[in-house]
Order: C-alpha cells, then sequence, then structure tokens
C-alpha cells in the first residue's frame, strides 16, 4: 500500500459523545401539561436543531454537493467543503486528512497545509478544498489540493455507520472513507511466525516490518475473510487500537470502528477494536 514519508505521528480520531436525560415524576404518575415558557423553549430548542442542520448542509457557492463530486470525471478540478474528522500524517507542508459530510466522505491525500493549519484542523472542522479528483488501487481522493478555513462554518462529526451487513456486496463501496463500524467479526489468523505458527497480525501485509509499522490482521464474517489495517501514521503503537491488535487471539469475535479506506478493495483504517 502507498504510504506517505512521515517522520510525525499523527493524531487519532477524537469524538466525544456526552448524553443527558432529564426525567420528571408527578404525583399518582401524571405529567403536567407543558407550561407556555416550557412550549416555547421546546420550539427555540428545535429550531436551533434545525438551524445547525441547515448550516451543516449549506454549500458555498460554486462548491459541488457530495454527488456531484462523485460524478465528477477522475483528473478534473473539484471544489468542496468538508468536516475535519481525523488527520493521518503531515509532513513537508503537506497533510492526509479524512473528512465527512453529511452525504459521504472525503480522503485527502498530501493536501498544502502549514504546520500552523495543521494544528488548526482539529475534528468538526469545516473547510473548503480545491483539488483534483483521483484514484489509487480502487480509493477515490483528492489530490494535489490547497483549502481555507470556512469561517463561522458549522462543526460537524460524522455519526458511525454499522455497515457489518453491506460486507460483500455492491452497497459497500458507497460508503468509501466513512466513519464506519463492523461488528461481530471473527479474528482469523493473518500468517505464520518465525516458527511457523498462525498468528493473529502481521506487521507490514507481508510480516516484514516491526513495532511501529502497520498492522495488518484477517477477520471473517460468515465464511469470508477480510484484511483490515491499522496505519501507523493515524494510529501509532502509542495507542489502545494498535496494543489491542497486538493482543487478538485467533478465534476472537471483535467490534471494531474506523475509515472505510479502499486498495485493491475494502482495507478499512481501524481506530477502535473491542474483544466482545
Amino acid at each position: 500500500m502507498r504510504k506517505i514519508l512521515v517522520l510525525a505521528a499523527c493524531t487519532l480520531l477524537a469524538v466525544a459523545c456526552i448524553g443527558c436525560s432529564k426525567k420528571e415524576k408527578e404525583e399518582n404518575n401524571v405529567t403536567p401539561e407543558p407550561t407556555a415558557t416550557a412550549a416555547a423553549e421546546n420550539n427555540n430548542d428545535a429550531n436551533n436543531g434545525d438551524k445547525a442542520d441547515a448550516d451543516v448542509d449549506a454549500k458555498s457557492e460554486g462548491v459541488m454537493t457530495y454527488a456531484e463530486y462523485m460524478a465528477a470525471a477522475m483528473d478534473t478540478e473539484v471544489v468542496i467543503e468538508t468536516y475535519v474528522q481525523a488527520k493521518q500524517s503531515w509532513w513537508e507542508d503537506k497533510a492526509t486528512v479524512y473528512t465527512q459530510d453529511k452525504d459521504g466522505a472525503y480522503f485527502l491525500y498530501n493536501m498544502a497545509c502549514s504546520a500552523e493549519d495543521f494544528e488548526k484542523l482539529v475534528p468538526g472542522t469545516k473547510i473548503k478544498v480545491t483539488g483534483y479528483k483521483g484514484e489509487w488501487s480502487g480509493e477515490i481522493e483528492v489530490m494535489d489540493a490547497t483549502f481555507e478555513f470556512v469561517e463561522g462554518g458549522a462543526s460537524y462529526i460524522a455519526p458511525v455507520l454499522d455497515v457489518t451487513s453491506m460486507l460483500g456486496t455492491d452497497e459497500l463501496i458507497k460508503h468509501q472513507n466513512e466513519f464506519v463500524a463492523f461488528k461481530g467479526m471473527t479474528v482469523e489468523a493473518a500468517g505464520k511466525d518465525a516458527d511457523g505458527n498462525d498468528v493473529a497480525f502481521l506487521y507490514n501485509w507481508d510480516g516484514s516490518g516491526q513495532d511501529g509499522n502497520d498492522l495488518y490482521f484477517n477477520v471473517s464474517l460468515n465464511g469470508t475473510t477480510y484484511t483490515f489495517t491499522v496505519e501507523s501514521y493515524l494510529c501509532d503503537n502509542t495507542t489502545d487500537v494498535y496494543a489491542a491488535v497486538k493482543n487478538l487471539k485467533i478465534g476472537d469475535t471483535v467490534d471494531m470502528e474506523g475509515f472505510l479506506y479502499w486498495y485493491e478493495g475494502v482495507n478499512p483504517h481501524i481506530t477502535s477494536v473491542t474483544v466482545k
């Protein structure tokens, strides 16, 4: 798989989800009618939610929708607005970034970016990107791009999409580069160690690497085996997911999350592994 020569480790996607709920108990389990003030507050909350959704959906003049981007011919210029989800790497004023809007995802490869601006590309940040649509071994990406921050733009973190049931179908590729989940998959042998014993993961695709390199591991569902990757520039050997994959055992059942990267077929960049 193509790799960028990067000396600095990159940040793992960090999404914080805070949930709260309020319960009120009245005598005899009777819920009172909402007051005019409460009704107005509820109305305002709904309107604010609608406004936030509208802001996320909004595109500036001359900016493509996701459908228009996907319909564009290869090697043509594209202009998109999208939201940072995670940063893979930065080197020599070039950044590789996972981004997404409410309609689809965009992989920005080697985008011109200063070190100062790279620090500002935190998850949720809205950016306008101008570049060229390209393809590498099945992976659709934006290449040779420049970007600008969208001042006052809404923030957006994409919810995880469970694509387990789409494995092995033509539907899966429609979600390329999105933040996705795979559930209830079984760890299979990834290869053999120096003594000829089956192992659950390899350093690099062929076992030629060492600690700190990409991790490759196989998981199966309904009799079909797939190769998943921990991309070391995205999740290095200090991260929880890197340690989790190193501790996998053949036969484990796992739930996973990550970005639906493509390389000669589905090859997700995994950011979370949980053994059930």
